[in-house]
């Protein structure tokens, strides 16, 4: 579990094919690693992996052909500047939002512009997950907590603060047309499962019968 707020930056060290997997190695002198052990999970540009082996300043993981065929992780290349965050504690401040891990599709960034000294962007979601985002609702792009403006069918519109752009990627390598890892707001997920489920119920469940039958009107004077 996550939160979305970015703890610091790494940078891809190599990307190693292993048997049809990839061994990704990254590297950070500012993550801090003194309580980071094997079988640990850190997203990794909002993608949930599990350490494998690490050093001092650097971590690698393993990633099957099923994150990389549903993450934009097959874009990154050594040098690449990814955010990081290690799985919360409980005694974690819970600045952002309820964050899996689990990515739900890619995102395309679509428009970006500064606008006074935040910088405006659009991303073009996956139609599929447009009905769980909403204006002003939460958002996870690349590992990070947002807040959308404004969602346009499957266009989601953010503003980046400059705090917010220097410490994640964003200013360094997302631009028009980058490839993002896009996860839902977890609630909206188990809030339509729960409607599904009820909807179903409802529509399985037989009609209730009456309990009014001739004989009880006649027993109660109704009827001669």
């Amino acid at each position: 579990m996550f939160t979305g707020i970015i703890e610091s930056v790494g940078k891809v060290k190599s990307m190693q094919p292993t048997g049809g997997d990839i061994r990704l190695t990254i590297e950070s002198d500012e993550l801090d690693f003194s309580d980071v052990k094997l079988g640990d999970s850190i997203a990794s540009n909002g993608i949930c992996l599990t350490v494998v082996d690490f050093g001092s300043n650097h971590y690698s993981v393993d990633v099957s052909r099923e994150t990389i065929a549903r993450t934009a992780l097959e874009t990154l290349k050594a040098g690449h500047i990814v955010n990081l965050e290690k799985a919360m504690l409980p005694t974690t401040r819970f600045g952002g939002h309820i964050v899996a891990g689990h990515v739900d599709g890619v995102g395309v960034v679509s428009k970006l512009q500064q606008d006074a000294r935040s910088i405006y962007i659009e991303i073009e979601i996956p139609q599929e997950l447009a009905h769980y985002t909403a204006t002003k609702g939460s958002i996870t792009v690349d590992g990070i907590s947002l807040t959308t403006n404004l969602v346009q069918d499957n266009i989601v519109s953010l503003n980046i603060i400059p705090h917010t752009a220097q410490v994640t990627n964003i200013a360094k390598h997302w631009l028009v047309g980058s490839k993002v890892n896009i996860e839902v707001d977890i609630v909206a997920r188990y809030l339509e499962r729960l409607i599904n489920k009820s909807q179903a119920s409802a529509m399985a469940a037989p009609s209730p019968q009456s309990q009014i039958t001739e004989a009880f009107l006649a027993d109660n004077g109704f009827m001669k």
